[in-house]
C-alpha cells in the first residue's frame, strides 16, 4: 500500500468519525478544529482547506462534507514524478 492510498484511507475513517462523534453538541468545534490539524499535518497548506468546518458552529452542515477525502482525493498523485495517470 503506497503513501496516498494509506492517507486516503485515515481520511476516509476520520469523516466517519467526524459524521458521528463530531456531531456531539460542544464536542464538535473542538473535533473539527483537530482534524485541521490533522489535515495540515498529513497535507501541508491544502490541508488548510479542513478548517472551514469551524465556520458551522452548529456541526450539522459540515457533517455532511466529507472534507478529509477530498483533500486526500484532491492530493493523490501530486508530488509523483515520472508516473503516468
Amino acid at each position: 500500500m503506497n503513501a496516498n492510498m494509506a492517507k486516503l484511507i485515515v481520511a476516509i475513517v476520520l469523516d466517519v468519525l467526524d459524521f458521528t462523534i463530531g456531531r456531539i453538541p460542544g464536542f464538535e468545534l473542538v473535533f473539527d478544529a483537530i482534524l485541521g490539524v490533522i489535515a495540515v499535518a498529513l497535507w501541508g497548506l491544502p490541508g488548510l482547506f479542513a478548517f472551514w468546518e469551524l465556520a458551522d458552529p452548529t456541526g450539522q452542515l459540515d457533517g455532511f462534507v466529507p472534507t478529509m477525502t477530498m483533500i486526500a482525493l484532491s492530493q493523490m498523485g501530486k508530488g509523483q514524478k515520472g508516473v503516468e495517470r
